[in-house]
């Protein structure tokens, strides 16, 4: 699988995790800053929360990494939590903000 294939594939998988108190993916609510598709299929995600005290924290990002690891053809997977920048509102799809009422 060439590494765009494998991109769409980690964009797929990301769009399944949903944060329990939100009713809308971690990708299309902005949580997920940046995808990397390393040599020899190592995926590595940068993702952050909607806040720092997130009582679901480990609960998601466990999810997502087991998601990566499922993914056929991935070799290893990576999920870096960051916080900065902090999220907002504004990194949502429009999408999703249709979803949660602020369009």
């Amino acid at each position: 699988m060439n590494p765009s294939e494998l991109r769409d594939k980690v964009e797929e998988a990301l769009r399944t995790v949903h944060d329990p108190e939100i009713p809308v993916n971690i990708y299309d609510l902005g949580l997920v800053y940046e995808i990397k598709v390393e040599e020899g299929s190592k995926v590595r995600v940068t993702m952050t929360l909607t806040a720092p005290a997130c009582p679901a924290a480990g609960d998601i990002i466990f999810e997502t990494q087991s998601k990566l690891e499922s993914i056929e053809g991935v070799t290893d997977a990576y999920v870096l939590l960051t916080f900065d920048p902090p999220w907002n509102r504004d990194m949502m799809s429009e999408e999703a903000k249709l979803e949660l009422g602020f369009l």
